[in-house]
């Protein structure tokens, strides 16, 4: 009976907004537990947990202590933060010592959260998402609201410290959380997971209440002896705002430095057109100064040929005066003809292309140039990362914005956009590529599930998928990504910048880009 309310019990969940807390609650659930005995609820419990991967959640081992009191009659429900539907799943890690269990589930599956790795400084602030049990006891009407879809509950404090308790490593904090936020999340600004709220102290007298959440360190070793992926970033947390001004005044500068490229290989050439010109002015100078020379000697030898002819003649050898003047006089004729016939002086090209080269200095390379495969590096100081793989990136740019020879991109100004909305994953990414600077930036949104649905029924109408070279149908994509843009957050959770250079021979195959 309870069984069938868990798997059919359908209410939408509220959509969640676009920050990073937001888009962690996305991965958080919460984790019900009914021990049945002879059809009969003899145990309930419930606390909260968050992904790790699609269909794995993790909570506190204390969260399912009712399978040790009553083995194989006990039901796990798995509740999602948004849409209408609950889960079954199974605890397959159990750490008591630790006080962590890994459950997994089948069904929808569920935003991941990452686990940040790196030092966390005291005083900083931190958020817990989960589900307090005194919040459920003021609005909950009956057992069965315990099953619905609902957004966690959030609240914010300071971490105070790192401290053991019982061989464990915590961390001790001031964010308000009760029974029931045990094995939710506590996030770090960007909404990285730091550690899993597992209790609290008692305040008395007015002494002030603090929680204790297992540390990220515990986290991640428990991970690895489950033998369970996760996703880890060890990069401090830095505002969206913050990075967009550091990257604009690096792309600033960035395209400051093409500009003088190109301008520096204009100014070569124009050097190259100067000695090129005088090169061919002296070619022709030395041409029609030996051209003069050959005139001016065929004439003196005309003449002198004459004058042998004169002295042939004064000697009664007509014969051979005869064949002197003929040879003088078309030695003169020669002479008059290369005269008339002589270089001007004016520098002349071997060919038309040469004289183009020449005339014009080195233009602009076109954004719609193909590059050919590219190797692109991350740009820690440029980008914010939350959750994503930062390893390099190998893309192969093609003539008129073809990506890897598949994915056909829009243009934008001088630069190049294509926008993925994926069919499953809550994730909407924006990626741009510009030519001129080789940069390369992924822009992602995570989104809850109905903004989702809205941002794929406007993706549906995109019909242009694969490269083409036809402009009306790039503009037409250009025209519904615009549309898509529109229906996004102001600003984005995770932006990754790359700086790209050409591949090396026999480099890497160009299959990191993401497709659709």
């Amino acid at each position: 009976m309870v069984i069938a309310v868990l798997a059919t019990a359908l209410l939408s969940a509220a959509p969640a907004r676009a920050d990073d807390i937001s888009a962690t609650a996305r991965g958080v659930v919460r984790v019900v537990t009914i021990a049945i005995v002879d059809d009969e609820v003899v145990g309930f419990g419930h606390g909260s947990g968050f992904a790790v991967a699609p269909n794995r959640i993790v909570t506190n081992a204390h969260v399912v202590e009712l399978l040790a009191r009553y083995p194989g009659n006990v039901v796990i429900g798995i509740v999602p933060s948004e849409g209408s539907k609950s889960y079954q799943g199974k605890v397959i890690a159990l750490d008591t010592v630790h006080d962590l269990a890994l459950i997994e589930f089948t069904g929808k599956p569920i935003p991941t959260t990452a686990i940040y790795t790196g030092p966390v400084d005291e005083g900083s602030m931190v958020t817990a998402l989960g589900y307090p049990g005194n919040v459920d006891m003021a609005t909950a009407k009956s057992a069965v609201d315990y099953i619905h879809p609902l957004s966690p509950i959030r609240s914010e404090g300071v971490f105070s410290g790192r401290r053991q308790m019982s061989g464990t490593a915590v961390l001790l904090h001031t964010a308000q959380i009760a029974r029931g936020n045990s094995g939710g999340p506590l996030l770090d600004p960007c909404g990285r997971v730091i550690g899993v709220n597992s209790a609290i102290t008692r305040g008395e007298e007015g002494d002030s209440s603090f929680g204790f959440a297992i540390a990220n360190s515990e986290l991640t070793a428990f991970l690895i002896r489950a033998k369970q992926p996760y996703a880890a970033v060890g990069t401090p947390c830095t505002s969206i705002a913050d990075i967009d001004k550091v990257d604009a005044q690096a792309e600033a500068k960035a395209a400051a430095l093409a500009d003088g490229a190109r301008r520096d290989a204009a100014g070569k050439a124009l050097v190259a057109r100067d000695a090129a010109w005088i090169a061919a002015r002296d070619a022709a100078d030395r041409h029609r100064e030996n051209v003069m020379a050959i005139a001016t000697l065929l004439l003196v030898l005309g003449a002198m040929a004459i004058g042998a002819g004169g002295l042939l003649d004064a000697q009664a050898l007509r014969r051979g005066a005869i064949w002197a003047w003929g040879v003088g006089a078309l030695m003169m004729v020669g002479a008059v003809v290369l005269f008339l016939l002589r270089p001007t002086g004016t520098p002349m090209l071997a060919t038309p292309s040469e004289t183009a080269k020449i005339d014009s200095p080195v233009a602009p390379m076109s954004s719609r140039a193909p590059l050919g495969k590219l190797v692109c590096h991350l740009v820690p100081e440029r980008s914010r990362v939350v959750s994503s793989a930062t390893t390099d990136t190998v893309i192969d740019w093609g003539k008129a914005g073809c990506m890897n020879g598949r994915t056909q991109y829009a243009e934008n100004g001088s630069k190049w956009d294509r926008i993925l909305v994926p069919a499953q994953e809550q994730t909407v990414s924006v990626l741009q590529f510009d030519p001129a600077t080789r940069s390369y930036v992924t822009t992602r949104y995570f989104l809850g599930s109905d903004q989702m649905e809205d941002i794929r029924k406007i993706r549906a109408q995109v019909t242009l998928k694969a490269c083409s070279p036809d402009e009306a149908g790039r503009a037409n994509l250009a025209s519904q990504q615009a549309a898509i843009r529109t229906s996004l957050p102001a600003r984005p959770n995770e932006k990754i910048v790359y700086q790209c250079e050409a591949a090396q021979a026999g480099g890497p195959p160009a299959s990191a880009v993401p497709v659709e």
